[in-house]
Order: C-alpha cells, then sequence, then structure tokens
C-alpha cells in the first residue's frame, strides 16, 4: 500500500500546461506511417536492428535520473527529493531485473535475446555493448561499432540531452518521450503476424511495456517531473522545449525505419 499512491494519475498546471504544448509533436509520433510497416517478421527484424539502440539509451537515460536524483557514491549521504528517490528506484529495480520465467532479466537482455529468435543482425549492438565495456566513448562507440545511421542520431540526441540538460528536461524527456508515449507506440506494433512463434519474446518485451508503462511508470514518471519542477514556470517551459525536441527525434527515426523495411520488403498486393 505504501507505493500505491505513485501509481495513480497526477495533476498540476505545469503538467497540464506542457502536454498541451507537445501535443501536436506527440500526435506526430503516434500517427506515424512506419507502424504500418511493420507487419511480417522480416520487418520486424529490420526494426529491431535499429529500435534496440533506442533500448539501449532508455536505460542510459533512466540510470543519469538515477544517480542524480539519488546518491550511488560511497560513502553514501541523501540526496535528492525524497519521493523521487523512491520512484526512480521503483522504476530501476523493473527495467533493469524484471521477474521474466524463473529467473530475472533487463528489459535491453530481453530485447537482445529477441533479436536473436528472429534473426536479426546482432553484430552491431553487440559491438557497440563490448566497445563501452572498454570505456570508448558513446560517439565513438557507435561509428566504430557500426551502428546504423538514423539510430546513432537517435543515440547522439539523448547523449546531448545527458551531458547538457538540467535534471528536470531529462525526468521531462523520460516522462513525455518514453514511458507516457511507449504502451500507445508499442500497441500498434504488437498486433504483428507470428505464425511460427519467432517474435514470442519480442511480443513479451512489447506486452511488458504496455502493461508496466501505462499502469505504473508513466504516473511515477509524472509524480516525478512535478517533484523536481514544482511551481516553476521556467523550468516547465524548459520541459516544454526538450520534449518537442526529443518527439521530433523519435519521428525522424520512425521515418528512417520505415524507408528501410520499404527498401528491404517492397510492398506486395497485400502490403508490406
Amino acid at each position: 500500500m505504501a507505493t500505491s499512491r505513485y501509481h495513480t494519475q497526477v495533476t498540476h498546471p505545469g503538467l497540464t500546461a506542457l502536454r498541451a504544448e507537445i501535443e501536436p509533436a506527440r500526435k506526430g509520433v503516434l500517427a506515424h506511417p512506419m507502424y504500418h510497416s511493420v507487419t511480417t517478421p522480416e520487418a520486424a527484424r529490420i526494426f529491431m536492428e535499429h529500435h534496440v539502440f533506442a533500448v539501449w539509451d532508455f536505460m542510459s537515460l533512466l540510470t543519469s535520473l538515477q544517480r542524480q536524483l539519488t546518491c550511488v557514491e560511497v560513502p553514501w549521504v541523501p540526496r535528492g527529493p525524497v519521493a523521487s528517490r523512491r520512484l526512480i528506484n521503483e522504476i530501476t529495480l523493473v527495467e533493469e531485473s524484471d521477474a521474466y520465467g524463473d529467473g530475472f532479466i533487463s528489459h535491453f537482455e530481453l530485447y537482445r535475446a529477441a533479436m536473436d529468435d528472429v534473426g536479426a543482425d546482432i553484430g552491431p549492438v553487440d559491438a557497440f555493448v563490448r566497445e563501452l565495456r572498454s570505456g570508448t566513448p558513446v560517439s565513438e562507440a557507435l561509428r566504430t561499432a557500426r551502428v546504423p545511421e538514423p539510430s546513432a542520431r537517435f543515440v547522439e540526441g539523448t547523449w546531448t540531452v545527458l551531458e547538457t540538460a538540467p535534471v528536470h528536461c531529462q525526468a521531462a524527456v523520460f516522462a513525455f518521450g518514453r514511458e507516457d508515449l511507449i504502451p500507445e507506440m508499442f500497441e500498434q506494433v504488437v498486433r504483428i503476424e507470428d505464425a511460427d512463434g519467432r517474435l514470442a519474446r519480442f511480443r513479451d518485451y512489447l506486452e511488458r511495456h504496455i502493461e508496466v508503462d501505462a499502469d505504473e511508470h508513466t504516473p511515477m514518471a509524472m509524480h516525478m517531473l512535478v517533484d523536481v519542477c514544482g511551481d516553476d514556470a521556467g523550468k516547465w517551459k524548459r520541459c516544454a522545449d526538450a520534449v518537442r525536441s526529443a518527439l521530433h527525434a523519435r519521428a525522424d527515426l520512425w521515418t528512417a525505419i520505415t524507408d528501410a523495411i520499404v527498401a528491404a520488403c517492397p510492398p506486395g498486393p497485400s502490403g508490406v
């Protein structure tokens, strides 16, 4: 019962104004034609080869917020608003070590396993992670691992937010550019045909995010955003600008993925 208050909708004038300002960009992402292209396992394979890097940088955005809103250093000292500490740690618990089957797994690792199932090219993402483990900076790792250019641009945009934006803008991008957006995006992808079951783990990933983001993580992220912005109109304005940029970057990624699918899977009589 102690955490149920964070799983309910939150209202605040700043939040209401932000929603209104970003609504055109948000609608552009949710109405993107890309969703109509991801209708076969082959199209899903291409989608995953690009989108996996957005899954990875989501984890980096989450971790950046956790580092700023809590203390993850030794010696430990209290840091950050108490409510936000709880919220970001709860979200991290699920994203980094969710219950799955008989064990636990991060959502990124689940996605990576789902790529294997569908025969996706895991070379770039595995090379990227290896480069990061060896200490290579993100920008250099993207080039060395030969990450698809549209995905690299998307990650670079997220990385600019992590390196230059204040915590309230990062929280806004997390809340409205990720958690609030994901359920409605993935609802459109999860309907994909899968006669031989190769996409079972991919569906598990999508369905888990539809469930947990809509019912828990989105309202939690909104509580956190109100916690860090308060009644500061200047912070809310900067948040709206940051979210709009993130949504435009998402739309650009979707356009590039659509082009890649169409190039590899030309539409037939029944579509892609």
